[in-house]
Formats: structure tokens, C-alpha cells, sequence
């Protein structure tokens, strides 16, 4: 995600981190942490240099650190809330993990070549500008290097995705508690197709992940899938809500 003047994200996951500070046996690629792919989207990562953009907590570069040997992932994200959280909770398991803080669209600019994996789990390809991210990610992509990400496949409020790169305001916190928002980039399939090739990758594969249950509110009448998790931050599973109910969500692939 994008440096901001506030820490938009630094209430989020403080729950869990106070009682969860195991590495994660495992992930899924879908919201509610049930359902759909797991790490094996992202293929064999030993010996890989990888990164975790929006890695929030670093709980899902703490799995792939300790379970798929891989030579080094950078969990990067520009809140200092969740890298701190990150640092608190893994920084022994470095070097193999290197928890970075910095502004993923600089930071991916700033190393060129260095990576065979990106990949981001609702994280910083939701809440950056694609025409920013998604080149600097190519060229920071060794060739035949990889980008996956997991994002919405409508707006949580059940408005269908955007036929155009246009970002939506979503509700957020200060760390004051007082009511702001945020920018998050909710496409539709070809749209997200365009500007991945625009961008130069290629042989990109887009899969619709389930529904299936998740944390959130009420589905509205028409019954889309609905559910803003109350405190689901970047590589968090969402903290429990009133119901079992998640949005439509999209795997993405791409080669570099």
C-alpha cells in the first residue's frame, strides 16, 4: 500500500497479534481463510527470492519462510503499525525473513531484477494504483518471475467491480479512532487483465474463488455476497463478525 501521513491501518490485526503469535501452518488465497488455493499457487520457492507486498503482520511470509525454503522473503509494508506488529512477532525467524518497511511501489522500484516471486493476499494490489504498482513490480520481477495476488471481485457493499481502473473510498480509522477513508481498487476480470499486459506481463490466469463463509455483515436483499470485516488487515484472517458471509473474490497469475 501507499505511504500516507496517518497509519490508516494501525488498528488493524492488534487483536490477534496480543493472542496469535504462532507461524501459520498454512494460507488460503480466499477471504475467509477456508476456502479455495493455498501456498501451492505460488509453486516450488526454494532457493526463491520472494515478496510479500502488504504483507501486514508478515503472517503469511512467516509460513513460506518456515515451510517452502525459500533464500529470502520480504515481507514489505509502509505501516508502521503492521510492521511493527511484523517485527514483534517474527523477526527471529530472519534472515530467511526480512521484514521491510518501506512504500511497496518505491521499494519494488528501488530493486529492479531482484525477485522470482511476488505476490500480495488482499494486500497492497487492493490499495495501490495499478498504473503505479503493477510496472514497478514487472520490472523488479527476474524473467519468467511471477506476480499472484488475491483481490474482490465486487465491492463489499455488492456493487459490482469497476469497468474501468477507478478507485472506490473505503472506510477507515486513525490511530485516534476518528472515521477517515481510503482508497481501494475493486476491477473487473478484463480490467485487471489490460492492465497487468500493459504493464508487460504475461500469461495471465484469473480464478474465481467461492463465496464460501467469512467473517462480515448481513448480506443485502438481493443476496450478493457481502462482508467488511471490521478488522481485517493485511495478511490477517478477519477478526469475527456478527455473521458467517464473504465477498466474491479472484485469484490473479501473472509472468513477468
Amino acid at each position: 500500500m501507499t505511504t500516507t501521513t496517518t497509519d490508516l491501518w494501525h488498528h488493524y490485526g492488534r487483536a490477534r497479534a496480543a493472542q496469535d503469535h504462532a507461524v501459520p501452518d498454512s494460507f488460503r488465497w480466499a477471504w475467509d481463510q477456508q476456502d479455495g488455493p493455498g501456498p501451492e499457487v505460488l509453486g516450488d520457492l526454494t532457493g526463491k527470492t520472494v515478496a510479500d507486498l502488504g504483507a501486514g503482520a508478515a503472517r503469511h511470509a512467516a509460513h513460506l519462510a518456515v515451510h517452502h525454503a525459500p533464500n529470502r522473503i520480504d515481507a514489505v509494508d509502509a505501516s508502521p503499525a503492521q510492521h511493527s506488529m511484523a517485527t514483534a512477532l517474527y523477526a527471529d525467524l530472519a534472515p530467511r525473513l526480512h521484514l521491510v518497511h518501506a512504500d511497496v511501489v518505491a521499494h519494488l522500484r528501488a530493486n529492479p531484477g531482484a525477485y522470482d516471486m511476488l505476490y500480495s493476499h488482499f494486500g497492497a494490489v487492493d490499495f495501490t494504483d495499478p498504473r503505479e504498482l503493477l510496472p514497478a513490480a514487472a520490472d523488479a520481477l527476474r524473467p519468467g518471475g511471477h506476480l499472484v495476488f488475491s483481490t474482490l471481485a465486487q465491492y463489499l457493499s455488492g456493487k459490482p467491480a469497476q469497468p474501468d481502473v477507478t478507485a472506490a473510498e473505503v472506510p477507515a480509522k486513525t490511530p485516534g479512532g476518528e472515521s477517515a477513508t481510503m482508497h481501494r481498487w475493486v476491477l473487473q476480470e478484463h480490467v485487471w487483465t489490460k492492465v497487468l499486459d500493459q504493464a508487460g506481463f504475461t500469461n495471465i490466469r484469473v480464478e474465481e474463488l467461492p463465496a464460501g463463509d467469512g467473517p462480515g455483515l448481513p448480506p443485502p436483499s438481493s443476496s450478493r455476497p457481502s462482508a467488511p470485516p471490521p478488522e481485517t488487515g493485511p495478511g490477517d484472517a478477519a477478526a469475527p463478525g456478527p455473521v458467517s458471509w464473504s465477498p466474491g473474490q479472484r485469484c490473479v497469475r501473472a509472468e513477468g
